[in-house]
């Protein structure tokens, strides 16, 4: 049997976890052999398609193009994705906001259990995921017919882009009466993206205030990095939701994550302790991130960032 991955995308363009979902099938199609297919669904979307057929190994692009997946709402992409499934062993997404949303809707309409944020795979019906908070690792095998998986991206390594997949049109347009689109507010945001960035600094409950996290952003230009928080900063209302690193945020694995002012709770240590080298900067010596660090620093964020800043410049 062949694998269907959700393609997820954002003003018509590929998102980047697509290819790491596409590196989890390409494991499990060397166990269970047949195709990887990718689903394109939404509006004027062909140049999506176009970047996913480029996907290392992907066979066939799907492309559901109709107004009812313009803004791919759970409902109706959850309803399209169980009609195609019957010609497919797995249906994978990204354990994303638009993954979570969809595929758990998928595993119901099917009646078969959903695997949650897997992060290897051992064969065709076993996989590991991750449990409380990251600090252990779970083996889980289903034996439903269909394996409806969720990918933590951060988990795989994307897969190429010199793919030259066929592109095939969806002509299925599901009927969509339970929900409609209201307005979304996108952040405007001239850095890379979070989950994707090779480089993040984060602030945490110690940096006092939001306007406190305009220290991080000097640092963060001469880094090229992405700018995240932790809970109990958003929680506070210093910044938007939508920079939250964690177990309920984002899980990121940049190359350097650089922690300030953060203590290090086991929610916020779950989403970025993959992270390649660690550095964190904290006045209590006591800290929990000191734990997980590579690099740490005992200081007052506010004497050391200036100092960090100019040395960078420098």
């Amino acid at each position: 049997m062949s694998i269907l991955i959700l393609a997820e995308h954002h003003d018509r363009q590929l998102a980047g976890a697509t290819a790491h979902v596409a590196a989890a099938a390409q494991e499990i199609k060397e166990i269970l052999g047949g195709d990887i297919d990718v689903l394109v669904a939404g509006e004027n979307v062909s140049v999506v398609a176009e970047a996913a057929a480029k996907l290392d190994g992907v066979a066939k692009v799907r492309v559901a193009d109709n107004a009812v997946y313009a803004h791919q709402l759970a409902e109706p992409m959850g309803a399209l994705l169980a009609e195609l499934a019957g010609d497919y062993s797995h249906v994978l997404g990204a354990a994303s906001t638009t993954g979570k949303n969809v595929l758990p809707r998928v595993a119901a309409l099917k009646d078969v259990s959903q695997i949650s944020e897997i992060l290897d795979v051992v064969d065709a019906d076993t996989f590991k995921r991750p449990i409380y908070a990251g600090n252990a690792i779970a083996t889980v095998k289903s034996s439903d017919p269909l394996k409806v998986i969720t990918v933590r991206s951060t988990g795989f390594d994307a897969v190429g882009e010199e793919g030259s997949a066929a592109i095939e049109s969806v002509e299925t347009v599901v009927e969509n009466s339970q929900s409609t689109f209201a307005k979304q507010a996108l952040a405007q945001n001239d850095r890379p993206e979070l989950s994707a960035a090779k480089v993040v600094i984060s602030g945490g409950r110690g940096m006092g205030s939001g306007e406190n996290f305009k220290l991080l952003e000097g640092i963060a230009d001469k880094l090229g990095a992405a700018i995240g928080a932790s809970r109990a900063a958003v929680d506070a209302g210093f910044v938007l939701n939508d920079m939250q690193v964690g177990q309920t945020g984002k899980i990121v694995a940049p190359e350097l994550y650089i922690a300030v002012g953060i203590s290090g709770a086991i929610q916020h240590l779950a989403g970025m302790k993959d992270s390649k080298v660690i550095v964190a900067i904290n006045k209590d010596e006591e800290a929990p991130i000191f734990q997980v660090a590579d690099y740490g620093l005992v200081a007052d964020l506010f004497e050391a960032l200036p100092v960090l800043q100019s040395a960078l410049s420098k």
